[in-house]
């Protein structure tokens, strides 16, 4: 026998029917994202190194007195670094940048402090031991749809600093051993500011600048870092990145007048694959 839908039913079944069809033709005609500009890409991940000359300077109070290194200039060292970018919106999106810089120095340390009407001078040879962790993540807004795009980034760092120091030091006919640590991290606010220019959709040029100020704590001070470069991508989702870039780390201690400060250049390289 065959069954047959009552006319309810059937109603039912082609009011759900035609629904069916309107919802499918509406998630058709969704409009998809629009292109990014050709000066960005929706998502990439870069790793490489930074090989940079380092300026180094240290001060540290000790019982025999302040020491201080003074500008210290050290042969080139060579950092690991990764970049990522993701493009969330056509004109919005998320950055990430990671180094570590570490590097050990033996170097004389002379201070000279007036008390009274005279002068006590401390001499020592130093070993410092120097680590630093330096992350940042930005939100950020692209403006320009062209070859052109201005973007402007807000959000946080995070930095690990750790600071070893060993040394013999002398005042006046007293000599002695000196051994301190000091180890801090933090996350501050960030500003960054970055212009993309396409040459090509495989030939990019680009400009960054960025900076944190911490001001909360026993840790104060600023870093700041800023880079120009070009990229070129020989495979449609590889390429390579080339910059050159300038970081300038001032941490110091209120509680023990403590100072740690890094100046950095030099270029930079990365293999870059983009989504």
């Amino acid at each position: 026998m065959l069954l047959t839908p009552s006319p309810g039913r059937a109603t039912r079944a082609a009011r759900l029917a035609s629904l069916a069809v309107m919802g499918s033709a509406g998630f058709l005609t969704l409009p998809a994202l629009a292109d990014p500009s050709p000066a960005l890409d929706r998502a990439s991940f870069s790793i490489g190194a930074f090989h940079a000359d380092p300026t180094f300077n240290a001060a540290v109070n000790t019982r025999f007195g302040r020491l201080d290194s003074g500008d210290v200039n050290r042969s080139s060292v060579t950092m690991p670094r990764i970049k990522a970018d993701v493009l969330l919106f056509d004109s919005q999106g998320l950055s990430l940048d990671y180094y570590q810089f570490k590097r050990g120095y033996s170097d004389s340390l002379v201070s000279n402090v007036n008390v009274g009407s005279g002068t006590v001078t401390t001499t020592g040879t130093a070993n410092l031991d120097v680590k630093l962790d330096f992350a940042k993540l930005a939100y950020k807004w692209w403006l320009g749809s062209g070859n052109t795009v201005l973007g402007l980034g807000a959000g946080a760092a995070y930095y690990r600093a750790n600071l070893d120091l060993r040394a013999t030091a002398a005042v006046g006919g007293t000599t002695g051993a000196i051994a301190e640590s000091y180890s801090d991290d933090a996350v501050a606010p960030l500003l960054e500011v970055g212009l993309r220019h396409a040459i090509s959709p495989d030939l990019r040029l680009f400009a960054d600048a960025s900076g944190v100020k911490k001001t909360g704590g026993s840790v104060r001070g600023e870093i700041y870092n800023a880079a120009i470069g070009v990229e070129w991508f020989p495979l449609k989702n590889v390429g390579v990145v080339l910059d050159y870039g300038l970081t300038d780390i001032d941490l110091h201690r209120d509680d023990s007048n403590a100072r740690f400060r890094v100046k950095l250049k030099g270029p930079s390289a990365f293999l870059k694959v983009r989504f």
